[in-house]
């Protein structure tokens, strides 16, 4: 087999150390190295002195990412490859087996490295994700409390679309100061709610008590602890966002897609979708097109792979918004779908629709475009046309076709 790159490096990247394999037209040497900083900076000059020019290692957890932060500080090709892509060969496994692996397969060309965003997306990545870890942990929150009051038999949440707006949060706040009285708490009621005032006296009828009063204490004030940090992390984003605003408000005019959705995809996978060939490889690595099950020419359902799972929920959740929507090509390839396969299947479709209009609207740098709700059999109509145009052609018939006004 022909050798591709002459000196090459491989990694086995594992908690405590790495293994590296370095194979050069001189030989083949293996070295064990901890994971503390100045032994991977001994791993990077050992690298260097031997004249590498591209380092592979798998994508073990977040064990990799010390030892790629250190040598893409260098002029070094760094290739991360998906561990399922790594066959190695039967017999005993061992560390130093595998390091030599993937050096071998590293030198003949046999490895692809995954997208990896450069430092600054990257920090950009964590700091929107850990939002959004925010925002889930003030939904289980929401939830607690919910149960809290459901135990009291407090039927609050039966009257109130939001158990953290206004209305329900002076009316709690109340009930941890000592306020007990249905009719007291409903008066504090505020907008729209105050219409309801007799069936919230009925669901404010419980049993407190100073353990209830305690509880919504604490969860009240880790939710407000909650909003001040994603607060925060908004503004940082918001700053950090400044250089992709155009991009922004070009995926903002996608149905389904509000800002912050938008900010998550740009943080997932950048502006430049020059690092994909195409919307499939991009959708492929988001993990939102179906694997390949084929016997014996028969192409089988299967599941779809494993990918940004991230991503992936990003556009899931927009799928499910982009539903609800009037009159778009998005709700309506949702409901025809779901009509034959089901919900899920459907949020999954229209999420790689979504994912595929994204890649060409950041491409292309354009607005997205509206095709309307009867595309899709517009569309087939046409092909059904052609299709069977052709048929009669085949067999010696001239067939002019007019349209008959509905």
């Amino acid at each position: 087999m022909d050798v591709v790159y002459s000196h090459v490096c491989g990694l086995d990247v594992h908690k405590k150390n790495v293994v590296a394999c370095v194979i050069t037209p001189e030989g083949k040497e293996i070295r064990t190295f901890s994971t503390m900083t100045d032994d991977l900076i001994a791993l990077k000059e050992f690298i260097k002195s031997k004249g590498c020019i591209i380092v592979a290692m798998e994508s073990t957890g977040s064990f990799w990412k010390p030892i790629y932060n250190l040598l893409e500080l260098e002029n070094l090709k760094i290739l991360l490859v998906n561990a399922k892509h790594i066959k190695n060969v039967p017999g005993r496994k061992t560390d130093v087996k595998d390091a030599e692996w993937i050096a071998n397969l590293l030198r003949h060309g046999l490895l692809k490295g995954s997208f990896v965003p450069n430092r600054e997306q990257r920090e950009l990545r964590d700091l929107v994700r850990y939002r959004k870890s925010l925002i889930e942990e003030k939904s289980r929150e929401l939830n607690r409390i919910q149960k809290e009051l459901e135990g009291a038999n407090i039927k609050l949440s039966s009257v109130v679309s939001d158990i953290n707006g206004t209305s329900s949060r002076a009316i709690l706040q109340a009930i941890i100061n000592g306020e007990e009285d249905p009719e007291v708490l409903a008066e504090l009621s505020q907008g729209k709610l105050k219409n309801k005032k007799e069936d919230l006296k009925r669901a404010l009828k419980g049993l407190i008590n100073d353990h209830l009063r305690k509880m919504l204490e604490i969860q009240l004030r880790h939710i407000d602890y909650l909003d001040e940090e994603i607060q925060r992390l908004d503004e940082e984003i918001k700053n950090r966002m400044l250089p992709f605003e155009e991009d922004l408000a070009l995926l903002d005019t996608i149905p389904g897609v509000g800002r912050r959705t938008a900010e998550q995809i740009i943080a997932e996978i950048g502006t430049n979708m020059d690092q994909f060939p195409s919307a499939a490889h991009l959708c492929s690595w988001a993990g939102l097109c179906p694997g390949q099950n084929e016997s014996a020419g028969k192409q089988k359902s299967a599941r779809t792979r494993k990918g940004n799972k991230k991503l992936r929920s990003v556009l899931v959740e927009a799928a499910r918004a982009a539903s609800r929507s009037k009159d778009t090509y998005l709700s309506s390839q949702y409901h025809r779908i779901a009509a034959r396969r089901g919900s899920n299947r459907a949020a999954v479709a229209v999420a790689h629709s979504i994912l595929t209009i994204v890649y060409h609207i950041l491409k292309r740098k354009q607005p997205y475009i509206e095709l309307g709700p009867n595309y899709y059999e517009e569309k087939r109509r046409d092909m059904v046309i052609r299709q069977s145009l052709k048929k009669l052609e085949s067999l010696g018939l001239k067939v002019t076709v007019e349209m008959v006004a509905s």
